[in-house]
């Protein structure tokens, strides 16, 4: 019998935001008022392999867009015990701003691309104000260069990274959104990136409003839910809620136990 590698998963945060709760849903806001945003990079480890999955944005776009900037992604991993020079293989779920900057903090490492985002990010689109508005023009030109020097590898659809993590092909948010599954001792966790921004995304069937397409995004909701296999291993992109529900890491109150069972379900009632 094949025995799975089993991965411990960190959710580290990084900045957050407060902003009307109707910026996060296409549909109707069951919520009112102001609400906060998180941002989130993760890590997946065991013996063996280190992945970062996403990079973050730095202290001067933060800036630039108004965020609330914690600490810069590669401190976080520092409490990890990981240097961003030692970091070999990292996911990028796609190129808009808050997932793809610091690329340059990774010199050593090999950036994992759906190649369907590469297209989207320089192609015809982009002439577009409105589309064009989560992507930041310097992270894309570094993610080209990055590919002139041999560093991106391209996936097309469904890829299994290694045993035990694969990568799944979830457009809607972005033509060439990404969401990552991982084995743990706890089951397969979904990593579900922009997929949702919110459990409650998911729940209400109300996308997040950046979306390319309302329905490819509705089905990125089932398709992250079905990988997870419910809610309680189901990690959305930026919900507080998470910091909420998972167990805070021993050395730093930034850094969310992911391979650990949530203290509640955050399934809806």
């Amino acid at each position: 019998m094949t025995i799975i590698p089993e991965f411990e998963v960190h959710a580290i945060q990084y900045a957050r935001s407060i902003r009307p709760s109707s910026d996060y849903f296409l549909g109707a806001d069951p919520h009112d008022g102001p609400a906060p945003i998180y941002y989130y990079v993760w890590l997946i480890r065991n013996e063996e392999q280190c992945i970062l999955v996403d990079t973050g944005f730095s202290e001067v776009r933060a800036r630039e867009r108004g965020r609330d900037f914690q600490r810069c992604p590669s401190d976080g991993l520092r409490a990890l015990g990981v240097r961003a020079e030692d970091v070999d293989t990292v996911v990028i779920t796609h190129l808009h701003y808050d997932h793809a900057g610091n690329l340059d903090l990774f010199p050593n490492a090999r950036f994992i691309l759906q190649e369907e985002e590469m297209r989207f990010a320089t192609g015809r689109y982009m002439r577009h104000d409105l589309i064009r508005a989560p992507f930041e023009l310097s992270d894309v030109l570094e993610m080209v260069t990055q590919n002139y020097t041999g560093r991106v590898d391209f996936v097309d659809g469904a890829h299994a990274l290694t045993e035990g993590v694969g990568l799944h092909h979830v457009p809607g948010h972005s033509l060439g959104l990404q969401a990552v599954t991982v084995n743990t001792k706890r089951g397969q966790l979904c990593l579900a990136s922009d997929t949702a921004h919110f459990f409650d995304n998911v729940a209400l069937g109300s996308p997040f409003p950046i979306t390319m397409h309302v329905g490819q995004a509705l089905d990125g909701h089932d398709r992250v839910l079905e990988l997870a296999g419910g809610y309680d291993r189901l990690i959305p992109g930026h919900d507080p809620l998470v910091a909420q529900l998972y167990p805070t890491h021993p050395d730093d109150d930034l850094i969310f136990v992911l391979h650990e069972p949530p203290c509640r379900s955050p399934a809806p009632a």
